[in-house]
């Protein structure tokens, strides 16, 4: 028997490793597509009869593909397989990449950018796969080499292209793309199995359709602006429709019950935060890969750069795309140590240094290669954190939503990196030249260092996880150690989880929406969490079948908690009958007042219930939102009435009213006389 789980384990070990080399590759791959044409750029207006900016569309349409695909087919792998999206990644990928090598206009290439824009969302989707498929002590790690394939990428990417079209032709640049999007779809087909985690429902078009369209309006007016000037009228059109759109978006989507973005997640702090902190990292990341790319490209003769050819500047970047790779084994035990916020403020701390050694150390090659490796290692620790903090943070059944939008927002830091590069190297030149002077180089540097260090002045803010484990409490089947750190990535055995999906009702029948269902096990452990729609529909991930703390709440409703086997079979239904509500007893001279109506109106003035007292003196009016209100008795008998400011919490919803004493019913001296 032993014999045969030692077999078992070195099976499962063996494929794991297989799973992490096919999905690195992908991202590697995938990666690779940013910077495809980037060393083609000063020549294909020549040679596709066109002119600068038109040609300059070649990456700007990839760019906003990505933003639009990333978020849609991440929400999409949650509800309908993750393997799935990312076989349609690769498929988009390849018959873009088919299209680039068969096309001779620039129509035609636009056209095959585009549909290579569909990839990046390979990897928050692929992240999410390995939190499925991999035993815990592998995640970290596979996690970390993942997060850092989008900086290898495009440290490979520019030697290499460089290389091939001056070998080949440009036409062959997209070959190899065929050829690797190929490879790459039949590895996941054969290596990749499909993750049993999904969450049923229905797809929010609505949503995707507004996020496109003001996602694609916001990044048009960043990457164009610089172009079309910064006040013109169409970068000012586009900022201002993106505006709209988003303002549109934001209600839909709290309103909807399954939306594209749960914007209740993400605004929670640590995902809000996290959010926060990967855009300025990835304006930090930009930085490195602009900047230094073209100080290595700058003639001698300037007395600022090195004079290097397009493939010997990659050649001198590819240092730093092979430390990231070093660095993700490192990033992963920083993390199981210290826990994903400290790895992710240490990356952003060494990043910043990086960027202020490139500003006093950069007479030599030596020195600019050195920095940029500085700045490599920061950037591989503190994106391998990244995918960590979110996953710990989100429900497990959207945890490729939530990469996915993490991505988007990191595109967002890069574009406006891209951008700011652009205005402050051509605000600054050599005299008599059009190449960037050392002051600007400089300048773009210590932008860069300023957003690491902000970032990760954020990054602190972010709270620590502290996961409770009671010493001898029994671990349910399936499920994690007693001792595990509230840093590490919520996983089970693999195999072993189970998907639960049932409904919440109200006490009066009604389904209660966004109702929050927390689950835990007998350790005290999280073990995932979601947020019921607008029917009460919920689904979690469980480690196992067996029993669980469930805990139920809902806007409006006293919070219930009960200990339930839960298994994939089973379908809860968790009741919430208690109703919250303002309560209390309307009296006079210690009697109370039956048939008093009692009413509450908030600081607008505007009511927000009414009702009447029993013979008790008693009122109950539904709980509304928490805040200031004015609470108001009157005695329809005597027409007595009182007022009094109230601030209903968590903590005090009972207040009790005292009208005054009835007036003197004899008359007054004065009226006498």
């Amino acid at each position: 028997m032993a014999a045969t789980k030692d077999e078992l384990e070195r099976e499962r070990s063996s494929r794991s490793g297989l799973i992490v080399l096919v999905l690195a590759l992908c991202g590697t791959s995938v990666s690779l597509m940013q910077t495809l044409v980037v060393p083609l750029l000063p020549d294909f207006p020549e040679l596709l009869g066109t002119t600068s900016d038109n040609a300059s569309w070649l990456v700007t349409v990839t760019l906003l593909t990505s933003a639009v695909a990333t978020p849609i087919l991440s929400r999409l792998a949650d509800m309908h397989g993750k393997r799935r999206m990312v076989v349609v990644s690769l498929v988009v990928l390849l018959a873009g990449s088919l299209l680039g090598a068969v096309s001779d206009s620039l129509a035609g290439l636009i056209a095959a950018r585009a549909l290579q824009g569909f990839a990046p969302a390979l990897i928050p989707i692929g992240i999410s796969m390995m939190r499925d498929e991999l035993p815990p002590e592998r995640i970290g790690g596979a996690v970390a080499l993942m997060s850092a394939t989008l900086g290898i990428g495009g440290a490979v990417g520019l030697p290499l292209s460089g290389v091939i079209y001056d070998a080949f032709g440009w036409q062959a640049v997209f070959w190899g793309s065929v050829v690797m999007a190929a490879v790459m779809l039949v590895l996941v087909l054969a290596v990749v199995p499909e993750s049993g985690v999904r969450t049923p429902g229905r797809f929010d078009w609505p949503g995707a359709i507004l996020m496109s369209l003001a996602l694609t309006s916001l990044l048009l007016g960043i990457s164009k602006g610089g172009t079309w000037g910064w006040t013109s009228q169409w970068t000012l059109l586009s900022f201002t429709l993106s505006f709209l759109l988003f303002a549109l978006w934001a209600p839909w989507e709290l309103r909807t019950g399954e939306p594209l973005v749960d914007l209740r997640t993400s605004t929670r702090r640590p995902v809000l935060l996290t959010n926060i902190a990967s855009l300025l990292a990835g304006f930090a990341m930009f930085a490195n890969l602009l900047v230094a790319t073209q100080q290595l490209q700058i003639p001698v003769e300037t007395g600022v750069g090195f004079g290097l050819d397009v493939t010997q500047a990659g050649l001198a970047m590819l240092p730093g795309g092979v430390l990231m790779v070093v660095m993700a084994p490192v990033s992963a035990s920083i993390t199981r140590r210290f826990g994903a916020r400290i790895t992710l403020v240490a990356g952003l701390v060494i990043t910043g240094f990086g960027y202020v050694v490139r500003v006093l150390l950069d007479a030599t090659l030596a020195q600019l290669v050195l920095a940029v490796c500085i700045v490599s290692v920061g950037i591989a620790v503190s994106f391998a954190a990244m995918p960590v903090l979110i996953m710990q943070s989100v429900p497990i059944s959207e945890t490729a939503a939530a990469n996915g939008l993490n991505t988007v927002v990191r595109s967002i830091g890069t574009s406006t990196c891209s951008a700011t590069v652009a205005a402050v190297l051509a605000a600054g030149t050599v005299a008599g030249s059009p190449y960037p002077s050392e002051a600007a180089l400089h300048a773009m540097n210590w932008l860069a260092a300023g957003a690491a260090f902000l970032a990760a002045a954020v990054g602190f803010m972010i709270p620590a996880r502290i996961a409770p484990v009671l010493a001898g409490a029994p671990v349910l089947p399936g499920g994690p150690p007693a001792a595990v750190r509230g840093d590490s990535v919520r996983r089970a055995d693999v195999g072993a989880e189970v998907v639960v999906r049932g409904r919440v009702q109200r006490g009066d029948g009604k389904p209660a929406r966004l109702a929050v269902v927390s689950m835990l096990d007998r350790t005290g452990r999280q073990a995932d969490w979601a947020r019921a729609d607008n029917d009460g529909r919920w689904s979690v991930v469980l480690p196992g079948a067996g029993e669980y703390l469930v805990i139920c709440s809902a806007e409006g409703w006293a919070a219930r908690s009960e200990l339930r086997h839960l298994s994939a079979d089973a379908v809860p239904v968790l009741h919430l009958d208690q109703r919250l509500t303002v309560a209390g007893v309307i009296s006079r001279d210690g009697w109370p007042i039956d048939d008093a109506l009692v009413v509450l109106t908030d600081s607008s003035g505007e009511s927000a219930g009414a009702t009447r007292t029993d013979e008790q003196g008693h009122y109950e009016i539904g709980l509304p939102p928490l805040g200031r209100y004015v609470l108001t008795a009157l005695d329809p008998r005597t027409g007595a009435a009182e007022s009094e400011d109230v601030v209903i919490s968590a903590q005090r919803r009972r207040f009790n009213l005292v009208l005054p004493d009835l007036p003197d019913p004899r008359p007054s001296e004065d009226a006498t006389s």
